[in-house]
């Protein structure tokens, strides 16, 4: 790692969170301090997609040419300590019409043990170099200032904005006016003592939550409402640092989340079975056919329907044995011109709608997301729970450009970050060119009807013997995920590009501002 001042390029759900990374960077910092910060700031600034209880994992790619390595601060489990009828409260079901039609389950007994602010104090100190509480402060002052709601937060609201966040007083009152009506898209929100409690994130590290102050606030409103989250859950939860993994690509070292996450497995599989695919920028009829395959190859290979982590590390084998022997979340991504990548993926499910009395976190519902744990409180406590994040980072062997990578949007995120990745490396495409593209997603589920089905932005036309059923979505919608991405590379420099379908935002050290791509 260079001892001197580096610039960046940063990738980010919003601009206060792109700029952050910048400034970290004027401030000494390098990629990681950049991701650090600007995820921070997107944890606090994108009230209901993402929280300061949320999980996640870091991918980095350290710039001295060591191998790359995925921090997992994903949620566990919680319970520790409970008696059995402890189990089976605090929570009700919400129908909405969210992403194609999306049942979750939410309130107090829905929130999982949180690990992202654990993976950031982890990753900071083994990669960062700026200040710890420079890294926090652009959050501090964004929750003491206030921020905009966003595009992506309040396109999400409008589904959930009652039924999630209406039935818990305190979030009603931040995220509605004195009507009862959802604040307007752009309106300044302002979270009641949400400033101080970043603070103390600032000055104690993630301490504060897992041992502290903020972690009693949250321990004590949980046990009067039905929560099951206790003081020995965050206590004995550790970050894991894992040997990213790695996975070669037209003169691209890729390397992403390894197992027992499933999203990482599933891209490398899929880039894998793409064998190259597209050759020549767009997809052609044939590629189409042969990507839909794929992903129905993938997708169907049952790894998120194991819970417990040695079933989904053994499925990931068995997937990755035959892929490589074949011819509402969040993210950010940042570069720096010394060589490192750094690609954070956080998510807090669809939130619990709890926001903590005297704090302003509101809570995760990671518990209640359907589609990852089939019964809410049904695993053994201290549990590490099935994750589809995929952050990923990559080195380009030719000329030692380097990449970073990601996307929210739940079982979306591989194949959004796959087709994303194949226009680039393999395609040709510009990085913008790739992100924008118009997308497919092979949707598999257990019990419905039809049981796969390809769902495709209108603007992508599949062939009429592409094998399965159909279903056109509107063009650049949220549903195919936002995918933000940074690069630096000798010829071009620095550049990034956040995804049109959440309105994504990006800096880079020297440009003029952020700015929606």
């Amino acid at each position: 790692m260079g001892s001197g001042q580096v610039r960046v390029a940063v990738a980010a759900p919003n601009e206060l969170a792109a700029t952050a990374g910048t400034r970290l960077a004027a401030e000494g910092g390098n990629a990681v301090d950049a991701a650090l910060a600007a995820v921070l700031v997107t944890m606090v600034t994108e009230p209901g997609l993402v929280s300061l209880t949320s999980g996640g994992f870091v991918t980095v790619q350290p710039a001295d040419g060591s191998p790359p390595v995925t921090v997992d601060g994903w949620v566990e489990m919680p319970g520790r300590g409970l008696p059995p009828d402890g189990f089976g409260r605090g929570t009700h079901e919400v129908r909405t019409a969210y992403g194609g039609g999306t049942v979750m389950t939410v309130g107090p007994g829905s929130v999982a043990t949180p690990g992202t602010l654990r993976a950031l104090d982890h990753t900071h100190r083994r990669y960062g170099r700026a200040p710890w509480p420079g890294v926090v402060a652009p959050a501090v002052e964004a929750a003491h200032d206030g921020f905009p709601l966003g595009h992506a937060t309040h396109s999400y609201l409008e589904y959930v904005h009652l039924d999630v966040f209406g039935w818990h007083p305190d979030s009603h009152a931040v995220l509605h006016d004195r009507d009862g009506a959802l604040l307007p898209r752009g309106a300044t929100v302002v979270v009641p003592h949400l400033a101080e409690s970043v603070q103390l994130l600032a000055t104690e590290g993630s301490e504060a939550l897992h041992a502290g102050a903020l972690g009693r606030a949250i321990i004590d409103h949980l046990a009067d409402h039905g929560g099951i989250l206790t003081v020995a859950d965050l206590a004995a939860y550790r970050a894991v640092e894992r040997p990213a993994l790695a996975l070669e690509r037209s003169g691209w070292r890729l390397a992403t989340n390894p197992a027992p996450a499933a999203g990482g497995v599933c891209l490398a599989a899929l880039l894998a079975l793409l064998d190259g695919r597209p050759r020549h920028g767009s997809w052609d009829v044939d590629e189409l056919r042969h990507l839909v395959g794929c992903q129905h190859d993938v997708f169907g290979a049952g790894i998120g329907n194991h819970e417990d982590e040695d079933g989904r590390t053994t499925a990931a084998r068995a997937l990755l044995a035959h892929a490589l022997g074949s011819p509402s979340t969040a993210h950010v991504s940042a570069v720096d011109d010394d060589g490192t990548a750094c690609a954070v993926t956080v998510s807090s499910g669809y939130s619990s709608g709890v926001l903590v009395p005297g704090t302003g976190i509101w809570l995760n519902n990671c518990l209640g997301e359907q589609e990852l744990v089939r019964e809410v409180h049904g695993l053994v406590p201290g549990t590490r729970l099935g994750s589809n994040m995929a952050p990923t980072v990559g080195r380009r062997d030719a000329d030692g450009a380097v990449l970073a990578i990601g996307s929210p949007g739940s079982d979306r995120i591989v194949s959004a970050l796959a087709q994303v990745l194949a226009l680039y490396v393999s395609g040709g495409l510009e990085l913008a060119d790739a992100v924008a593209h118009p997308r497919a997603h092979v949707r598999v589920r257990d019990g419905a009807d039809p049981p796969a089905q390809v769902d495709h932005e209108a603007d992508l036309e599949l062939p009429a013997d592409i094998g399965l059923p159909t279903r056109s979505v509107d063009p650049r919608s949220m549903y195919f995920g936002g995918v933000a991405a940074a690069l630096w590379s000798p010829r071009d420099g620095l550049t990034a590009a956040g995804d049109p379908r959440r309105t994504g935002a990006v800096a880079v050290t020297g440009a003029d501002a952020a700015h929606a791509r």
